[in-house]
């Protein structure tokens, strides 16, 4: 991203604040974290406050289908595992459009499809038998779990959410895997 001083983010779904935090602490200009969960906000911003970040960042409960800012006033819109819970995907990628200012750039990591078959039988098996049997042992919430291991298969393989972000406008649009698919940055 290589912020700079003037440059503008928001990160939707972004309530504890990392990616805004580290934008900050790289040379950025102002970061507004958008989330949707209040007590994730509040979470993050006491988290910068601890973390000696008093200014250059605004916390704001808002929806990513209908984002609270003006019309071309961000540099970069980042979303990190946020979209694959967001209802209408499609309506979220026409309002980071909507917000962006001619030339900026939307960065979104999410967790993809395995590219590599015998890694995508063990991710597969990882995602859907041991990870909800250890989130049932360690945090009480098996059901949490499955539903991460669900979302994740529900959500569009790389190339259709390619083309769901290119269809709403963007231009040079395109991913990187990261560790076979099981991440993305598009």
């Amino acid at each position: 991203l290589n912020p700079r001083p003037a440059m503008r983010l928001a990160d939707i779904g972004g309530g504890t604040g990392d990616i805004a935090l580290n934008f900050l602490s790289r040379g950025g200009g102002e970061a507004t974290v958008i989330d949707i969960n209040q007590n994730m906000l509040d979470a993050g911003r006491d988290r910068a406050i601890n973390a000696g970040q008093l200014t250059g960042i605004t916390w704001t409960c808002g929806d990513a289908e209908s984002l609270p800012l003006d019309d071309g006033s961000v540099d970069v819109l980042s979303a990190a595992f946020s979209l694959r819970n967001v209802t209408r995907r499609d309506r979220a990628l026409r309002e980071a459009w909507r917000v962006l200012r001619p030339g900026g750039r939307f960065l979104c990591l999410e967790f993809g499809h395995v590219t590599i078959p015998w890694l995508a039988q063990a991710y597969d098996a990882y995602s859907f038998k041991v990870l909800p049997a250890l989130g049932g042992l360690i945090a009480g919430d098996a059901e949490a779990y499955r539903y991460l291991a669900e979302s994740i298969r529900r959500f569009p393989d790389q190339d259709a959410f390619t083309a769901m972000i290119a269809d709403v406008g963007f231009e040079r649009t395109r991913y990187r895997n990261l560790s076979g698919g099981i991440a993305v940055i598009f």
